[in-house]
């Protein structure tokens, strides 16, 4: 059975980020897509864990040579998703899971029609605003209008959930994942020979 492709989205501060790592820990036969970006590594984070830093020339590179199922700009840096990560781990059974934006999810869709995709919203407008003050986001003016803009797309995803309570909203996506594996388009024709003797 092959694995699925579950699109994740929200803007900044919704909480995308800590609902996906909640995920890859709870469920088994889910990966975690790392994206290459240009930007500069935060406190703590790990290239080839968090995500792959590299710099504009090699990411343009990359661009050329068609190897991305998605690319974006987001704040002023470069942030793509490999096609060869994904259809390596799917052919192996592997769901994948995508932490990106609208821009993203939109080309994923595009070139994956049958992708899954997830909006997390906050709990209100105000809510948002004070999660991204006390994390200190940069260009928070910026941030703020483009969570704006971001939330009106919800009705391009296929489930939405809304971030009032973490634990809520893990189980929410825990529930989408699941139910998506128990789809009937997911088992190939083979799968009923096994209940079967073959004459």
């Amino acid at each position: 059975m092959k694995g699925s492709l579950i699109v994740v989205s929200a803007p900044s501060g919704a909480g995308k980020t800590t609902l996906c790592n909640a995920i890859i820990k709870s469920l088994d036969r889910i990966a975690f897509s790392i994206s290459y970006t240009t930007r500069k590594p935060r406190a703590g984070e790990v290239d080839g864990v968090d995500y792959y830093f590299v710099d504009e020339k090699v990411f343009r590179q990359m661009i050329e040579r068609n190897e991305f199922a998605e690319w974006a700009n987001v704040h002023g840096n470069l942030y793509g998703t490999s096609k060869r990560v994904i259809e390596d781990f799917m052919e192996r059974g592997i769901d994948v899971l995508l932490d990106i934006d609208i821009q993203g999810a939109k080309q994923i869709k595009a070139t994956y029609p049958d992708a899954i995709l997830v909006f997390i919203m906050p709990p209100s407008f105000e809510e948002l605003k004070k999660r991204l003050y006390s994390r200190g986001a940069e260009n928070l003016d910026g941030r703020l209008k483009r969570a704006f803009e971001e939330l009106r797309e919800y009705y391009f995803y296929d489930y939405v959930i809304i971030n009032d309570n973490l634990e809520k909203a893990i189980e929410g996506l825990r529930s989408i994942i699941i139910s998506e594996r128990l789809r009937v388009k997911r088992f190939e024709p083979q799968f009923i020979e096994r209940f079967y003797p073959v004459a």
